[in-house]
Order: C-alpha cells, then structure tokens, then sequence
C-alpha cells in the first residue's frame, strides 16, 4: 500500500496552548478498543485517574465524560494534555493521535489530508500561494487499485487541473468541475442557504449568529474586491472539498451530490467572508480561517449534517 499527502501536510504543527478552539473542548472523545487495553493495564495514579474519567455506552463504544464547560479531564489549567504530558504519543488514544487528520482508503491506497477544523491547518492550507501536489508519503510496493478507482483518480486530476487553472476566474472553473461531474446547485439567494444551514444541528451559537447576519445580508452586497490572494485561497478551498470528499462517491455513488458539495461549501464561506467584509470594511487571513473552521466543524465533522446536505443536492 502507498499513503499520499498534500506536500503541506509535513508542515503542520499542532500549536497546542496557543490554539484559541482547543480540540479537547466541546468534543467528545471516543477510545479506540487498543488504546482502552492499554488505560486498564496502567498502574498507579495517572491510571487510577484515567480509569475514573472513562464512560462505555450501551453500544460498547468508550469515551472520556468531559468536565466543566466540557474540557476534556484531562486538558490542564495551561491547555496542555496531562496524558501527553506524562505518557507521551503513545498515551493518546487513536482519534487524539489523527486529528486533526482525515483519511481516505482505496484498495491498496491511502490518502490522507489535514481537516479545516483545525486553526492551525486552516492557516497552513489557506495562506499556500503554490498549486497543491499529492506526495507520495509511504511506499510499501506497487499500487494494485481497482478499475473504478484509477477511474476516478484520473477524472479527481483533471478537476485539479481546472480549479487550479490560475487563466481562468475562479467561478468559471468552479463551473467546468461541475459540468465534469454532471452536477449543479439549486438555485438559492444567500437568505435561503442560510436558512438551510440554520435548519442543521448546531455546535456553538457562534455559528448560528454568523448565518442569521447572513440571513439578513442585502444579497447584491455579499461581494468582496476581486484581488489575486483571494482567488487563491478560494482555490486551496475548493481543492480542500474535491480532495476531502469526493473519494466517498467511489462507496455511495454520489459523485454529483459531492461535487456540488464542493462547489456549495465554497460558495457559502465565500459569502460570509463578504458579511465579515461589509462590517469591518476588510478581510484578513484570520477572519478567512476562523469562518472555515465554524464551517468544518458544524458541517464536515457532523455525519448528519452531511447527510441531509448530500441528500438535498442529490435531488
């Protein structure tokens, strides 16, 4: 098997107490069946504490109960794990160890990518000025794929070409990987997509603020001054959605459903850039990288939301 990355992926670094949306808050944190052996085997007070903070469902499936304000127990006065601290990698259960990572599995292929949830990978992917390029991070031998997936592989290349055909304005390309894909987007002002959004599960209120401004934007003001940075990092985004979701349709045959997806998700940031634009009379970087981590953590990380969302676009 052969693991691929984005080239930027050997950039990231978790930036551990600095991160203002520390990931051992609000989350529930599931441990993997290895990683339980292995809390039940510790000795001692740390174990004893670990033992104590573990809650296993009717379903079989075991998580740390969070604490106050719902940190997870272990998450210190300093925003520093105390089972890293003490243990090491080798404490942290499976899903402490990948996040904030996404992977996708072919046959004899695996792709991994670094999800928006993350400030710190938001701000690794959206400020890349050059095209992204998979690098080949694990080679143990020949790649045996099967004909539906060099298949698709093929058609995922070319709609990287087009989104990253810099010759082109970005909705035109935008345009050409939905037409490649035999897919479209319903017709929708930006009050009724935020009614749409507003209609899912929700995590923080702060998301739900941004789509009411949204809601109640004056539609012909939802633009912002075309300039090349930010054609770019609409660019890496669209690349981020193909990269991150289009792999899925190989098991549910919705590669439609999921193009649009993409072309949806860039096209809703797109336009609560512009809310945040109108009010401040700028757009930096931070602002950008904030609203695609509410952005993937209200819609990517909730299998729900993406189902309704798929489901809608599938019609």
């Amino acid at each position: 098997m052969r693991k691929y990355a984005p080239e930027y992926c050997r950039n990231f670094r978790c930036i551990a107490e600095e991160c203002r949306h520390n990931c051992c808050i609000g989350w529930e944190i599931d441990i993997d069946d290895e990683t339980l052996d292995y809390y039940m085997s510790l000795y001692g007070e740390l174990g004893n504490r670990i033992r104590g903070n573990i809650i296993t469902e009717k379903d079989g499936i075991s998580h740390f109960c969070l604490g106050e304000d719902e940190r997870c127990p272990f998450l210190n006065e300093k925003n520093l794990c105390d089972i890293y601290a003490e243990l090491g990698e080798k404490g942290f259960c499976q899903i402490c160890s990948d996040h904030p990572r996404f992977r996708n599995f072919y046959s004899d292929r695996e792709e991994v990518g670094l999800g928006l949830c993350c400030e710190a990978a938001g701000r690794l992917i959206l400020s890349r000025y050059h095209p992204v390029k998979l690098a080949c991070m694990e080679d143990d031998g020949d790649e045996l794929l099967w004909e539906e997936e060099c298949d698709f592989l093929d058609l995922r290349d070319d709609i990287f070409d087009i989104l990253q055909d810099r010759t082109k304005p970005f909705d035109r390309r935008i345009k050409e990987m939905l037409d490649m894909c035999d897919s479209s987007l319903p017709q929708k002002t930006a009050a009724q997509w935020a009614e749409v959004y507003l209609s899912l599960e929700r995590m923080d209120n702060a998301w739900g603020t941004v789509l009411e401004e949204l809601k109640t934007a004056d539609e012909k003001s939802l633009n912002i001054p075309q300039s090349e940075e930010l054609d770019i990092i609409l660019e890496q985004l669209a690349v981020y959605f193909v990269y991150r979701h289009l792999a899925d349709s190989l098991d549910d045959d919705r590669l439609a459903a999921r193009a649009a997806f993409a072309a949806l998700s860039c096209s809703i940031i797109y336009r609560l850039c512009a809310v945040q634009y109108n009010k401040n009379h700028d757009i930096v970087l931070d602002d950008i990288v904030e609203i695609c981590r509410m952005y993937s953590s209200e819609v990517e990380y909730s299998d729900d939301n993406m189902e309704r969302l798929l489901q809608m676009l599938s019609q």
